[in-house]
């Protein structure tokens, strides 16, 4: 057995890798992570499970009659085919494509969790292969927190406080006395952080808070958002109703002469703009304590008890990335820093606000203030790209227009997808309509490890290796760790990096040496790592020749010495050091954003209620909120095939929690299955009774792998509990055009009759090879 110098960076963890016989037995954690991660142990058993595609494989039809078999696509046999037939059959479509229909008609499709390697990080990869090639169709923004991404730079002026440059733990234990969480501090999501995790430390920090004296309030439907050892008061909000809450809170401020008029006045612009509003005095409703209770279900004095806590501590507003995956979800973005400004702490040790604590590990750490390497991609010489969410609306409706961030644009027609790194029928809203617009493309390419979702709606499959079968160099930006991730074991079957893969096909298309730079894989890693003792050197600060660190297996760089809060600088200084916004201060109205006209992201914060919500219309036919929010046993749908995450599924579906007194309603006891539908689709789930989810509320994890029932119709039935075929596939506004999966309402209801069985961990029916 070997474990002594094999190390493995991912995004839920560092690891030492067990082998014994060329196989991958065990992954050890490192030894001074106090709170690692169980995703780790889903690995081992998932290298090498039946699921492994093991060559190229060609859908049987598209290799007989090419894209005139595309309605075939998801419900084909495949036959698998050399590599040499393989990468000749790719490169020719690719031309053909590129030759008949322009660049624009390419489109690239990946996303940023496939590998925390900086090498083979899969989204690099194909950006550069293709931007090399003459340009493609990209996406723009994350599923993450698109809205965020472009409402802050008009507010703002920066994503300062949404992925980066947060007031650090270490000035908000012991400066914090009140930390008001919207949407939670759940740790099952800061187990991960993209780009990976050498040590998981939210738990600790968190804790040392709360032995600091921060007292803690989740504002969330679900009591499991924090940590009970935190003692938090749980404050159970109408899932979507959180700006309103915010109104109701920053009303009370004004009413009661709490607000802090010299901050607003000297730091902020547009306040006097948002007033009015606020008071009722442009549409006569007063967004008040009682205003709000009726909207959020929160009792008003609750509401004015809370504001007033708040404006008499050190208060730290944190909102989590997720409530922005919803409709109108730039709102409470906005209302929070209203609300943060209002109270005047922004900048000071301890108080302002925050986006994303707890949502990812990195949140909340002190990084060097320099970026590490990466994989160079170039630049796109093709200007055409969508928002990230709206593949389906891009496939289903070529020369359509559609607003983005002030401007329209015109969906391009697609007549390639060429995607690796991410699953979209994980990602993506309303999986149903996903599938019919995914059979539009005239050819998709895919790179996968394993016969998921993405795969089995292919036409070519190039299998590809994982983390563990390849040489990368690892960084925990966040923590200024470096791993050398050596290969554990030999790739699976016939399967091949991506960079191999590309490199090949770049060559046919003619500027293979273009983009391997004349380099195999170990020449970038050394490239890359040298470019990071580099850059670490500029900084005073001391890397290992590479030598040096490939033997030793990784190197941690001492954490900075000084912290400073979120625009401190700012703060200090707000004419020296103005914000990158047009009045160079906070905008709590912004006159670029209202010279939009968009109705349904105005000039300043503002309620408007969501498409699908408890207190809509919806609410008599489909009565109770779906959150689908993140697993604890997966990262996305990474792994689902891991013995991890089967191992909490319930006869084999994903399970599904319901309050009590809404189980009872529907006679539905622990363990049944349930059927949960709405006009979308519906799916099935197994059943957890709990009374950490509110009344009306059902919590579904997002990232079960997609089991349409072929027995079914054209929206046919998730065998395994896939939320996203119940979920809503519209932009979160004009502005961002974000994902809304959190604004969903559903019925449940007991599954009548035989159980089909579950098809997500079966390959699909593989022809014998031709000759």
């Amino acid at each position: 057995m070997s474990a002594s110098g094999t190390y493995m960076l991912t995004h839920w963890g560092a690891y030492r890798a067990q082998t014994v016989g060329g196989r991958l037995l065990a992954l050890d954690p490192l030894e001074t992570d106090r709170d690692p991660s169980p995703i780790g142990a889903s690995i081992p058993g998932a290298l090498t499970d039946g699921m492994r595609i093991t060559q190229p494989m060609v859908r049987t039809s598209y290799l007989d009659h090419g894209p005139a078999s595309r309605e075939k696509r998801g419900r084909d046999t495949f036959t698998p085919v050399s590599w040499d037939i393989a990468i000749k059959l790719v490169s020719d479509e690719i031309a053909r494509v590129r030759r008949d229909h322009g660049h624009a008609s390419v489109f690239g499709g990946s996303y940023g969790w496939a590998s925390a390697g900086r090498f083979h990080h899969a989204l690099s990869q194909i950006h550069r292969f293709l931007r090399l090639g003459g340009g493609y169709t990209d996406q723009v923004n994350t599923h993450s927190y698109a809205a965020a991404e472009v409402l802050l730079p008009h507010v703002l002026g920066s994503r300062d406080s949404l992925d980066g440059n947060h007031t650090p733990w270490e000035l908000i234990i012991g400066h914090t006395e009140l930390f008001v969480a919207f949407g939670g501090l759940p740790l099952k999501n800061a187990q991960v952080s993209a780009g990976g995790v050498g040590h998981h430390n939210v738990r600790d920090r968190l804790m040392a808070a709360r032995a600091a004296g921060t007292d803690f309030v989740n504002i969330s439907p679900i009591a499991a958002d924090m940590d009970p050892a935190l003692q938090a008061e749980w404050l159970a909000v109408r899932p979507n109703t959180d700006t309103a809450l915010m109104m109701g809170l920053a009303h009370t401020l004004v009413a009661e002469g709490l607000h802090d008029r010299a901050f607003l006045d000297r730091y902020t612009t547009g306040f006097d703009r948002f007033l009015p509003y606020l008071m009722g005095e442009t549409d006569g409703q007063p967004k008040n304590a009682d205003w709000a209770a009726a909207i959020t279900g929160l009792p008003p004095e609750t509401i004015r008890t809370l504001a007033r806590r708040m404006a008499k501590s050190r208060t730290m507003i944190a909102v989590a990335w997720a409530l922005q995956r919803a409709d109108h979800g730039e709102q409470p973005l906005w209302m929070a820093i209203t609300l943060a400004c209002m109270l005047g702490q922004i900048g000071l040790p301890g108080g302002g606000f925050g986006f994303g604590y707890g949502g990812s590990n990195r949140i909340g750490t002190s990084p060097h203030g320099f970026s590490w390497p990466a994989l160079p991609q170039g630049e796109n010489p093709i200007d055409s790209f969508i928002p990230v969410a709206r593949v389906a609306d891009m496939l289903l409706n070529p020369g359509a227009p559609f607003d983005y961030d002030g401007k329209e644009y015109t969906y391009p027609d697609i007549r390639l997808i060429y995607w690796l790194g991410g699953n979209p029928f994980h990602h993506q809203q309303d999986v149903n309509k996903l599938m019919q617009a995914w059979r539009r493309p005239e050819t998709v390419i895919v790179h996968e490890p394993w016969w998921n979702a993405l795969a089995k709606n292919a036409d070519i499959v190039l299998p590809c290796t994982t983390s563990f079968e390849r040489n990368d160099l690892g960084i925990a930006r966040g923590e200024a760790h470096l791993f050398a991730m050596r290969q554990a074991v030999e790739p699976v079957g016939e399967a091949r990096s991506d960079y191999t893969i590309l490199a090949d096909i770049a060559g046919r298309l003619g500027y293979g040496q273009t983009f391997t730079d004349g380099l195999d894989e170990m020449g970038w890693v050394r490239h890359l790592y040298a470019l990071s003792r580099q850059r670490a050197a500029a900084n005073d600060l001391s890397l290992p020749d590479f030598e040096t660190f490939w033997e030793m297996g990784h190197v941690r760089l001492p954490p900075p010495t000084e912290y400073r809060s979120l625009f401190q600088s700012f703060r200090e200084d707000p004419l020296g050091q103005p914000l990158a916004t047009p009045s160079g201060r906070i905008e709590i109205y912004s006159e670029r954003i209202a010279s939009f006209a968009y109705a349904d992201c105005p000039g300043h914060p503002v309620w408007l209620e969501p498409a699908e919500w408890l207190g809509s219309p919806e609410t008599a036919r489909f009565p109770l909120h779906l959150i689908s929010n993140q697993p604890t046993t997966r990262l996305h749908s990474q792994y689902d095939n891991g013995a991890v995450s089967r191992a909490s599924k319930i006869s084999c579906r994903e399970p599904v929690s319901i309050h009590p007194v809404d189980a009872a309603a529907r006679g539905i006891v622990a363990g049944d299955v349930v059927r949960l539908f709405n006009d979308r689709g519906a799916c099935l789930a197994g059943v957890i009774i709990t009374e950490t989810v509110s009344p009306g509320v059902v919590q579904l994890s997002t990232g079960a792998w997609s089991d349409p029932d072929p027995a079914t119709d054209d929206r046919p039935l998730d065998r395994h509990g896939n939320p996203n075929v119940l979920t809503l596939d519209i932009g979160t506004s004009r502005l961002a055009q974000g994902p809304i999966a959190h604004s969903t309402l559903v019925e449940i209801e007991r599954f009548a009759g035989e159980l089909p069985p579950v098809g997500a961990f079966t390959p699909p029916v593989i022809e014998a090879p031709r000759p």
